[in-house]
């Protein structure tokens, strides 16, 4: 008897846990019955998503996105076997069940002891429709009791009929098509009313994986999806195996979509940006963007015409202001939606030298100063030009537009490598960049848009460019959500500077690497290539657009004969010379006269390793605080520079009143390259922004670019 009492007292608690258990359910229950929504508001689908229309710069329609609805079909209206072919398939005693099918909850916790996973829902068409509508689709334990709750809930509400109606009505079958009657119009061109079986067993195929079987992204996998739903009809018995074997999946015809061309790059980047413009979620909207359906056009074709064959190509163009005029993320947008233009990071090969010139002619030297073209070992890494020649003294013009690679490695040297990585970072490379010596060469990865961003900024008087594509958006009702405003752009080096830097980039399209680019108007650039030409670059700008091609392979694997200077170059010409047909011809404006700057008076608190004024103090000798200072003073390491942000906020505070007196302009210092140095500030020319990231630590072996 003592024995047995435990039990009986366990077998009770269990018993009024049961019971709490239950009472608790039929409550919960009862409170989600008395919340459900009416059938007629369900049958609204108003929140299914945001319809959204995208148009180009003039108001083309360039693309519709979002949901997409067909007629809503009564129950009375499927035909009989679209009905049965998804019971068939999702839910075989859906006529039997309250809302939750305890056989398959047991056989789902069954195959999860059996396999130590998940690998069978057990989910009916009633809790999917929970789901879909109410519910999210995390894999949590409450969301499934959530599920299971509403799912008995609205079988308490709705009748069977009126379940199934709600569920093919609304379910996503993919391709943006949300219930039978978009399904049947989006993959047979016809309305659902008449669906044969095939066509039927098709679409109910689609619930469990929409992409995997879509008709549209893979046809044999959809009719070999249609052959398991039309078997499983048959051993349920909602068909018979004569009429079955009537039902070649073979036979279907599939309506051939529209092929997506190169606009969908544009709009994948585009239209992620509105989270951050607007709030509104769900009324449908018009969005006004900034590309240019001509330029686009222009781009697409350049690209197919000149990407070798087996390689992907990418084109970025930006007007002067920011706004992105074409957009190329591939060869084919059906065969890789993958944007090469804004995701990829590549190697820029000699496109990167950009940078290292900015921060030559920043530090003071001329493009008609000399520099010896000779062997050079840094750290011991020993560059290499890829004419594998030596030209001996040479201008920095003449070293730029040949592509010459031990110049670069001598100025970095001289510069600091983390002076190079900062002016990188200051003209918008967001990627990770190597302070290490090969690094001048480009072997750090950038991405296409931020190198064309940078290349836009030189060419806007080294004002900094931001890209952007959206310039409005509406409601269907006219109601303006955003629009576009001029932005006041930030001086990223001064006006000489860039302007020499133009002079430079010129030279290499007229007289350089680049002349494939020449379009018959002034154009400055830049070519790139990689070691072992798995990489080709060109990046330049005339009439006030910037545009920028990489060519390779998404293995990076070699490309026989690939050179910034070949295709990548014809690629820039040939968009180009369509691009700025209409717009007139812009001579640089490569002579800027540099301000008469007297800083005589405050010379005295300069030393070697300061840059700028000694601060103000009081009576006591003590400096004040900062921020009643006149002038900055901030230290200069090695390897950086300023942190002060070059604009004339700046040249107010750090120029004294009445101390305004020409001053000669200092001459760049001999190169030792075994022996690098910083070159001291030219006290004409205000410093950069100072760099924020580490030193990254050498990587011998690293690859070195060619052009």
């Amino acid at each position: 008897m003592p024995t047995r009492r435990p039990i009986i007292t366990g077998l009770k608690v269990l018993m009024y846990a049961a019971l709490v258990a239950l009472i608790a359910l039929i409550v919960a229950v009862g409170v989600a019955v008395a919340s459900l929504p009416s059938f007629s508001e369900l049958s609204k689908r108003a929140d299914l998503g945001q319809m959204i229309r995208v148009r180009s710069s003039t108001g083309v329609v360039l693309v519709n996105l979002g949901p997409s609805f067909g007629q809503w079909l009564r129950y009375e209206d499927i035909p009989p076997e679209m009905r049965a072919a998804m019971i068939a398939v999702e839910d075989r005693r859906f006529r039997s069940h309250p809302g939750v099918d305890p056989i398959g909850v047991a056989r789902a916790v069954k195959v999860r002891f059996d396999r130590g996973a998940w690998a069978q829902g057990g989910s009916t068409i009633t809790q999917q429709l929970a789901r879909n509508i109410f519910l999210t689709n995390s894999r949590t334990f409450g969301r499934k009791v959530k599920e299971a709750v509403l799912a008995l809930a609205i079988e308490r509400k709705f009748s069977k009929n009126q379940v199934l109606e709600l569920y093919l009505n609304r379910v996503y079958f993919g391709g943006g098509a949300y219930g039978i009657d978009a399904a049947s119009r989006r993959f047979f061109g016809h309305s659902a009313r008449t669906l044969s079986l095939g066509e039927a067993a098709i679409i109910a195929g689609l619930v469990k994986a929409p992409s995997n079987y879509s008709p549209t992204a893979d046809v044999q996998a959809a009719r070999d999806r249609s052959a398991v739903v039309i078997q499983t009809m048959v051993q349920n018995g909602f068909v018979s195996p004569e009429r079955a074997a009537n039902a070649d999946p073979a036979a279907i015809k599939i309506q051939a979509t529209a092929k997506q061309n190169s606009v969908r790059y544009f709009t994948d980047w585009a239209l992620p940006q509105l989270d951050t413009l607007i709030d509104e979620t769900s009324e449908p909207i018009d969005v006004w963007t900034t590309l240019d359906v001509g330029a686009q056009a222009a781009a697409e074709r350049a690209i197919a015409a000149n990407t070798p064959k087996g390689a992907q190509g990418a084109l970025v163009a930006m007007d002067r202001d920011g706004a992105v005029r074409a957009m190329i993320g591939g060869r084919d947008y059906v065969d890789s939606i993958y944007n090469r233009a804004t995701q990829a990071q590549r190697q820029p090969g000699s496109a990167f030298k950009l940078f290292v010139y900015l921060s030559a002619l920043e530090s003071g030297m001329k493009p008609t100063d000399t520099i010896v073209d000779e062997p050079v070992t840094i750290e011991g890494w020993t560059p290499r030009n890829s004419t594998r020649t030596y030209a001996g003294q040479v201008t920095l013009r003449e070293a730029f537009s040949r592509s010459i690679n031990t110049i670069s490695a001598k100025i970095g040297a001289q510069l600091g490598f983390g002076t190079i990585a900062d002016m990188a970072r200051r003209f918008g490379i967001s990627s990770q960049l190597s302070t290490y010596p090969s690094m001048v060469l480009g072997t750090s990865e950038v991405r296409l848009i931020d190198m064309t961003r940078a290349f836009a900024s030189v060419g806007n008087q080294g004002i900094a460019v931001t890209p952007y594509a959206i310039r409005r958006v509406m409601t269907a009702d006219g109601k303006v959500l955003y629009q576009q405003h001029e932005q006041e752009g930030r001086v990223l080096v001064a006006p000489w500077v860039a302007a020499e830097m133009t002079d430079l980039l010129q030279s290499a399209v007229m007289t350089g690497t680049g002349r494939a680019a020449a379009i018959g108007r002034p154009v400055a650039g830049k070519t790139g290539t990689t070691s072992s030409n798995k990489d080709g670059w060109f990046i330049g700008f005339s009439s006030g657009l910037t545009t920028g091609v990489w060519m390779g392979r998404d293995d990076a694997r070699a490309i026989a004969g690939l050179q910034g200077g070949t295709a990548p170059a014809r690629a820039f010409h040939d968009f180009m010379t369509v691009a700025v047909a209409k717009r007139p011809v812009e001579n640089f404006q490569t002579e800027v006269p540099m301000p008469d700057w007297d800083l005589t008076a405050a010379e005295e608190g300069w030393d070697q390793n300061q840059v700028g004024f000694e601060p103000l103090v009081d009576e006591n000798g003590n400096p004040l605080p900062v921020d009643q200072q006149p002038y900055p003073a901030q230290q200069l390491p090695q390897q950086t520079t300023s942190d002060q942000q070059v604009d004339q906020e700046w040249l107010d505070r750090v120029l004294p009143p009445g101390q305004r007196q020409p001053q000669p302009q200092p001459q760049p210092q001999p190169i030792n390259p075994n022996q690098p140095q910083v070159v001291r500030p030219d006290p004409s020319r205000p410093p950069g922004p100072r760099s924020v990231a580490p030193p990254q630590s050498p990587q011998p072996g690293s690859p070195t670019p060619q052009q």
